[in-house]
């Protein structure tokens, strides 16, 4: 196991499109430093973020266009401007827009607007061209694919990939290099926008470790079937003739729906390919965060497969995963396997013969769950990251408000509590319990109810949307220090 998860810590849960800031949703610039500074004077250790891939539909980072690649949309328009790519004059009017949500289409247009300026200013100038070209150069194997892929998907009104031609949709090598030359602008386009993307998040990563802080990533396991990595690798799914999925992923029922959860991802081989680009994914990651966790690690064991046909996710089958012999080849990587869900003695054999600490999730201790018993905080291991919520829970103030007398009353009785600031309740057990690492989303700080919750799983609209419209204060820092220096979890 990882050293970095075996000291004693804790963390916040923010994405960056949740930062404040002028630009139509968070990103990679001053709002994101200054709250890594925030993070650190409140004595945390950890900041952990959803997958940073450029978003697709639904707006979800977890279905992501790409694998590999960065999402636009983190990139910072104020550092364009510190990095001369962009007069300062070209951010002095920006849009109207509305918080505390995320407008992702009106933000999109406003940032895309200025990236492509910033990409003329950065032809005219040749002081960044050689750190460019070495940055394409190692990344080439992701990075065409999903240049092109993304040059292609604008040209056409942005219909996913088995909507295109089909010689492009079956990549027909004369007609790949016929769109590689017809949209060789749009192509180059894609390549600086990564190359900023990845330039503004080392700065970001640079300076939380000056910080003491360390980035917590996250890893879907399944990719988006509109996705350069799905139309670059069809032989790696099960897919038809025409790139549709033949089966696609989800869950049984559960706790978040009666009728399961139908994904929709196509679901991989596993074969010896698979494999290899699985942990060359990892290891890509790796390099942007310090930890990751493993989105359903019980997929690894063991997945739900549903027919295509399937209107819901309650007929399918469970089929094998890759199991141990895919982390065997991962050596020792700093994982946390979000274990959730239907965990049979298998998920937790792969677990822990590997080391990698389980999620504890404190909401999910009260009510009728059969692993309920296992999230109450004195059945803790300290191999275990423990949290109030994640982004596919309520907010923790949200969650108590809806509980029925039954659950509320357990909930109550065993934190000791009036409920009069739940979610700081709820903080302090976390942080009081023996796990290793201690995470809360900022919502829950915030005392926010459900109109700040992330997502609601089984749902298309309205998720990903929740931001901070200002800087968290003093007031929720200076008591966040003072939660963690009582329980040993301070940085310092």
């Amino acid at each position: 196991m990882s050293s970095v998860l075996t000291q004693r810590a804790s963390g916040v849960l923010l994405h960056p499109t949740s930062l404040p800031g002028a630009h139509g949703c968070g990103d990679l610039g001053p709002e994101a430093h200054q709250f890594a500074h925030w993070l650190s004077a409140a004595g945390q250790r950890f900041w952990q973020m959803l997958p940073a891939g450029p978003v697709g539909y639904g707006n979800s980072p977890y279905s992501a266009l790409s694998a590999f690649a960065g999402n636009p949309l983190l990139i910072s328009l104020d550092r364009l401007v510190d990095e001369g790519l962009l007069p300062r004059t070209a951010l002095a009017d920006p849009p109207r827009f509305s918080l505390p949500r995320t407008d992702y289409a009106a933000a999109r247009a406003w940032r895309e607007e200025k990236l492509r300026t910033a990409f003329d200013a950065f032809g005219k100038r040749t002081s960044d061209h050689v750190s460019y070209e070495v940055f394409c150069s190692q990344n080439a194997p992701w990075l065409e694919d999903f240049a092109l892929y993304s040059a292609i998907k604008r040209a056409r009104r942005d219909r996913p990939w088995t909507e295109w031609e089909p010689e492009l949709r079956a990549r027909d090598p004369d007609a790949v290099d016929r769109a590689r030359h017809a949209l060789r602008r749009e192509i180059d386009q894609q390549r600086f926008e990564q190359f900023l993307f990845a330039r503004h998040w080392q700065s970001l990563k640079g300076h939380c470790a000056t910080l003491g802080i360390a980035l917590i990533g996250d890893l879907p396991i399944f990719v988006a079937h509109d996705s350069a990595d799905v139309w670059a690798h069809r032989e790696m799914f099960f897919l038809d003739e025409q790139g549709q999925p033949t089966v696609i992923a989800g869950v049984p029922p559960d706790y978040f729906s009666a009728t399961g959860q139908r994904w929709g991802n196509p679901l991989y081989r596993w074969d010896d390919a698979t494999l290899r680009w699985f942990i060359t994914r990892v290891t890509n990651l790796l390099q942007m965060f310090d930890v990751l966790r493993l989105d359903h690690f019980i997929g690894f064991t063991r997945y739900w497969e549903i027919p295509v046909s399937e209107p819901t996710a309650m007929n399918g089958r469970w089929v094998p995963g890759p199991g141990a012999k895919l982390f065997e080849r991962l050596g020792d990587a700093p994982l946390i396997a979000e274990d959730l869900g239907a965990v049979t003695a298998e998920v937790t054999a792969l677990r822990d013969r590997f080391g990698f600490p389980g999620i504890k999730l404190l909401q999910f201790a009260f009510g009728t769950d059969p692993q309920g018993p296992t999230f109450l905080p004195h059945n803790y291991d300290r191999n275990s990251v423990a949290f109030t919520g994640t982004h596919d829970n309520d907010t923790t103030r949200g969650w108590f408000e809806k509980l029925d007398d039954k659950e509320r009353r357990t909930a109550l009785d065993y934190l000791g509590t009036s409920g009069r600031e739940i979610h700081w309740e709820m903080i302090r057990c976390v942080w009081a319990s023996v796990a290793n690492i201690a995470i809360a989303p900022m919502q829950d700080l915030l005392g926010l109810g459900t109109e700040a919750r992330m997502n609601l799983p089984g749902t298309s609209q309205g998720n990903w949307e929740w931001r901070l419209a200002e800087s968290p204060g003093a007031e929720v820092q200076d008591r966040l220090r003072a939660t963690t220096q009582i329980y040993g979890r301070s940085a310092r």
